[in-house]
């Protein structure tokens, strides 16, 4: 199937490996030109070196989401090097494990800028070329804490839910300019994050870290965590011409994890 993304220009938020790094590969399989961002230089100068090694045009900038000064003169080098952004993957980092009870205003505050503020401020600095050229894509990674809520991920919870909503608003606003606006959820997806969150799980219950992976694998209809390709294969889908009446949806990539209808 072909999936129209030759030359597309894509801009990857947190490309530096993990969900991120997965939808960046193969959505630069499919031709288009990548723009990796993230806060990691290092990790994002090897995915981009890999990447134009399998003959992919790459920009990789060191970007962090929660400096909103940086994103006019981030956006200007883009257009130089490829041109208007045509996809527009929003997919920011995780703030550490907490309830959803007595957390500082500080840390609500804090996150909310950089995962939720930057994404939409982003996201507005795409969309007028978008509109004028009649297409885009914009795609936006959360979590399955959208759907049920995560224990012990109050902030992340709260804040996910926040950009799903905005989401489906926006794609509403978006769609007759031949522009959609969709949530991809990973379920568990084989990552760094995941394995961050089951080892803060082994050091919270006082289990072993295999019990704990066990215990996950045993609600999860597939048997086992997902491959991050396998996300960035339904990123691509979302993005592609192959998508264009999909548009407001939830769509999750979880090997049948939650239960919910």
């Amino acid at each position: 199937m072909d999936l129209g993304l030759q030359g597309k220009v894509a801009l990857i938020f947190g490309a530096s490996g993990g969900l991120g790094g997965a939808m960046a590969s193969t959505l630069a399989t499919e031709g288009a030109k990548v723009v990796l961002a993230g806060r990691n230089g290092a990790a994002l100068a090897n995915l981009a070196g890999d990447l134009r090694a399998k003959g992919a045009e790459v920009l990789e900038l060191a970007w962090d989401l929660a400096d909103l000064s940086v994103i006019e003169p981030n956006f200007v080098q883009i257009e130089s090097a490829f041109g208007p952004v045509d996809i527009l993957i929003n997919n920011t980092g995780g703030p550490p494990p907490s309830t959803a009870a007595n957390v500082a205003a500080e840390v609500w505050e804090q996150h909310f800028h950089a995962m939720v503020v930057s994404v939409v401020k982003i996201t507005d600095r795409a969309l007028p070329q978008m509109r004028a050229r009649k297409w885009g894509r914009i795609i936006t990674s959360a979590s399955s804490g959208v759907i049920a809520p995560i224990p012990n991920l109050g902030v992340s919870n709260a804040l996910r839910s926040t950009l799903v909503a905005w989401s489906k608003t926006l794609a509403r606003e978006v769609a007759a300019d031949g522009i959609t606006a969709n949530i991809i959820l990973p379920g568990r997806i084989a990552t760094p994050r995941i394995t961050q969150l089951d080892q803060a799980r082994a050091g919270r219950e006082k289990i072993a870290m295999d019990d704990v992976v066990k215990q996950s694998l045993a609600q999860i209809p597939a048997g086992r965590y997902g491959d991050p390709c396998e996300y960035g294969d339904v990123a691509a889908f979302l993005a592609s011409t192959r998508a264009s009446y999909v548009t407001g949806s939830v769509i999750r990539v979880d090997g049948g994890y939650l239960a919910s209808i």
